[in-house]
């Protein structure tokens, strides 16, 4: 009977109340990804090697940050996007890159 005098005190856990489940972590996923599309395409438009150096390594900073319950569909289509962009872009210009300063 001494557990009844505890039985007042003791309440159901309840997960604490947010108005998102996302952290602020999770959203650097979404932000990478979205600058590796957009650093892909201007390689791919404007033959610029240095938007498609950076469009992967978003990308892969996007896919590697990205938690398993994800959709990784559109995570590999950025990647895939600019690796292609890399590889169009040294066809038309095979020189190696000039700094930009």
């Amino acid at each position: 009977m001494s557990d009844l005098q505890w039985a007042n005190r003791m309440h159901r856990y309840k997960p604490p109340a947010t108005e998102s489940n996302l952290a602020p972590e999770d959203l650097i996923v979404d932000y990478m990804n979205l600058l590796g599309m957009i650093f892909s395409m201007c390689g791919l438009m404007l033959k610029l090697k240095w938007c498609a150096c950076i469009a992967i390594c978003c990308s892969f900073i996007s896919f590697a940050n990205s938690q398993s319950s994800e959709d990784t569909k559109q995570m590999m289509s950025s990647c895939m996007l600019s690796i292609s962009a890399v590889v169009m872009s040294y066809p038309q210009n095979p020189w190696p890159m000039t700094p930009l300063w």
